[in-house]
């Protein structure tokens, strides 16, 4: 099973903007974007309805900024492990 991709606002926003204008269609964008037309015409629809309040998010910036730290909490854990294990290979071989 895929994972599913996030997008952030000004991605969706440019590519609204892209899909705006003259003799482009919705298609031919979302195709040189790597997603679906079906998705991009929502993210219209979306756009047009609530103006410039659209695509806001859906939590708090206290959650976003939560997730952002667990994220990044998670790397720096991958990190720290990636490198014990390459400092005991490398004890271990200059033994």
């Amino acid at each position: 099973m895929s994972k599913r991709r996030k997008f952030s606002a000004e991605f969706k926003r440019g590519a609204v903007e892209q899909a705006n204008q003259p003799g482009v269609s919705c298609a031919r964008v979302a195709r040189e974007l790597g997603i679906r037309d079906t998705l991009l015409t929502r993210w219209k629809r979306e756009a047009q309805s609530q103006g410039k309040v659209a695509f806001g998010g859906a939590g708090t910036p206290r959650d976003e900024e939560m997730a952002r730290l667990k994220r990044e909490l998670a790397r720096i854990k991958k990190e720290r492990d990636f490198l014990r294990e390459a400092a005991t290979f490398f004890a271990k071989g200059s033994s």
